[in-house]
């Protein structure tokens, strides 16, 4: 049957044509990111497309209005746009919706091809320094190859189809423009998955079947092909990105901000909603300052050094994930290569991510200062699948030992993302309610990690990580109620009697992960003498595995509770840390906890 020629295009085609790029792109994630070494070799270029991808997917109702339909897929590549390659793409996508006009109901090829040529120049001017042999440069060859085309092609098909071979051209040529790319002897990540996306669109052009896009062109080379990539020291450690919101955004001043913190700046998006990108070694001095110009309203900060640790060093097949409550200090994470998602805290409309662009320091600071008290809130389904859509591309299998069911829905979140990605991949990822927090998941945490560096299966792990939560002991020493009451935990009232009292209440984690009231002694000496009581009848009971102590800003205490411990157990603490902003939100600072877990 003769195929139909496409000479306008609308906003059903221009959606399901992305649909089918789309698709082809998550087909080739892990590809992708395997390739990724430019501008840094932290190897989720593959996964950061995806993602801002599966924001169009999820969230546009395509209607039968081109503009109509350009402007919520531009919208919502702005909002959930991913990493570098991302950003630019959705600055792209931005400036060929912004350049349609109100009565573009449908596009001729003249129209649709003027406009995607003046979209490049709101990509290039997003970037601060522009390179050549990347995404950018592929977009913008393309982009000129659809306009020398546009009086010699009356069918859309064909234009992409001509104008397919400009693209992969010009793919070709990013690994000599590069020299990260030559020496790793391969083109760049985020140009490669531009193609891949434009493969998908002309496939579905060719077949006007969704569903049956089997792929014409072998622009990819299998996976099992590509050899180890070697990679280079990263300048900049962490991958930072927001969304920052306000009736009129300096976007030149943010730039200014952003180029002296760190390097590949991007800045997209509009004066009322601006979308930026840096590498740089300080997030949250950062975000400080942009909080100063506007509403953060979504932040992301990845870290390279350890995704690059992790891709060309992984030690073992099984992945770990956790949460920012966990308390492990930075050193064990790094050693164990744990994977955390971190909370957020609210400070009215701007928010901030647990540990990453809040650190406990400045929380304190902050605490004191500001005139709402913080909130806090989970992290979302999308920041889980995300993460574990990442490290599938990675791992084998992966397991998540998470903060107690009863006190967060982070629990339910992971374990609903851990099916999502599981079906989507074929990977089994495992998911634990430790019924517990702090210290208590830390060492849980850490225990899943040793028992994976001694060579247990996953199931046997998760068979045993099961029971943990119910045997694990929490205490927790507060010196003041007063956080409790401006948090709503307490009510005023009862506050006021325990100040009035000088009551230091004792809080214990029952075996269902509920906190509950152990104590109420009225001096600082009957609370450690109370605490201490209770760690000896347990470990009289119990053979320890190990425990640890956290505090919020109470480095005394801390040092007093792990001395007495080791007298009576004869074991050194697995580690002490700061508690994380999120938990001192709820009880404010001095609070102190201990945590054991026996064998």
């Amino acid at each position: 049957m003769k195929r139909e020629k496409i000479r306008e295009f609308d906003g059903k085609q221009l959606y399901y044509s992305f649909l089918a790029g789309a698709q082809r792109l998550f087909e080739n994630q892990s590809l992708i990111n395997k390739i990724n070494v430019f501008p840094v070799a932290d190897a989720d270029t593959g996964t950061n497309l995806a993602s801002t991808l599966r924001s169009i997917v999820d969230t546009v109702i395509p209607s039968q209005n081109l503009k109509n339909t350009a402007d919520a897929i531009a919208d919502a590549a702005l909002v959930g746009a991913r990493g570098n390659s991302g950003i630019i793409f959705a600055q792209f996508l931005f400036g060929f919706s912004n350049e349609l006009k109100s009565n573009h109901i449908k596009l001729d090829i003249k129209a649709f091809t003027e406009a995607i040529l003046k979209a490049v120049r709101y990509a290039y001017e997003a970037i601060s320094n522009p390179r050549e042999g990347t995404m950018i440069s592929v977009i913008k060859e393309w982009a000129e190859g659809l306009y020398t085309l546009r009086d010699k092609v009356d069918d859309f098909y064909k234009l992409l189809d001509n104008s397919f071979e400009y693209a992969n051209v010009s793919l070709k040529k990013t690994k000599d423009q590069l020299e990260a790319l030559a020496k790793a002897n391969v083109v760049d990540a985020g140009a490669k998955g531009f193609v891949v996306f434009l493969e998908g669109m002309l496939d579905f052009l060719l077949s006007r079947n969704i569903r049956s896009l089997t792929g014409t062109r072998n622009v990819t080379k299998p996976l099992a092909e590509i050899e180890s990539i070697s990679h280079e020291v990263i300048t900049f450690r962490y991958c930072t990105e927001a969304m920052l919101v306000g009736k009129e955004v300096n976007k030149e001043k943010i730039r200014k901000i952003l180029d002296n913190y760190g390097d590949s700046v991007v800045v997209a998006g509009s004066n009322q909603k601006v979308r930026i990108h840096v590498h740089t070694d300080e997030p949250a001095n950062l975000f400080t300052e942009l909080s100063e110009l506007a509403n953060i309203t979504f932040q992301k900060v990845d870290d390279m050094v350890l995704q690059n640790e992790v891709v060309s060093n992984r030690k073992h097949p099984i992945g770990i994930i956790s949460d920012s409550t966990l308390d492990l200090p930075q050193e064990l994470i790094e050693k164990h290569q744990i994977h955390v998602v971190p909370l957020s805290i609210h400070f009215g409309d701007t928010f901030f991510l647990d540990r990453v662009t809040l650190k406990p320091e400045q929380f304190y600071k902050m605490l004191d200062t500001h005139p709402i008290h913080p909130s806090t809130a989970q992290p979302t389904f999308k920041d889980f699948t995300n993460k574990l859509n990442y490290m599938s591309t990675i791992y084998d299998s992966m397991i998540g030992v998470m903060l107690g069911e009863r006190m967060s829905g982070t629990y339910s979140n992971t374990k609903k993302a851990a099916k999502t990605i599981g079906l989507q991949t074929n990977k089994n990822i495992s998911v634990v309610n430790s019924k517990n927090l702090t210290g208590g998941l830390g060492l849980q945490v850490l225990r899943v990690a040793e028992y994976i560096e001694q060579g247990y299966s996953h199931e046997e792990i998760v068979k045993q990580a099961q029971t943990w939560g119910d045997k694990t002991l929490m205490l927790a020493a507060a010196t003041t109620t007063k956080y409790m009451v401006r948090g709503g935990r307490l009510s005023y009232s009862k506050g006021l009697v325990s100040r009035i009292l000088g009551v230091r209440p004792i809080v214990k984690v029952d075996s269902f992960g509920k906190p509950q009231a152990f104590g109420k002694p009225l001096s600082v000496k009957s609370c450690q003498r109370m605490i201490l009581k209770k760690i000896n009848e347990f470990t009289k009971e119990n053979k320890l595995w190990g425990y640890a102590i956290t505090h919020a800003n109470n480095e005394p205490l801390a040092k007093f509770f792990a001395d007495e411990i080791k007298k009576i157990t004869g074991m050194e603490p697995k580690f002490i840390n700061q508690a994380s902003p999120v938990l001192s939100a709820h009880v404010g600072p001095g609070v102190t906890s201990i945590s054991l877990l026996p064998e």
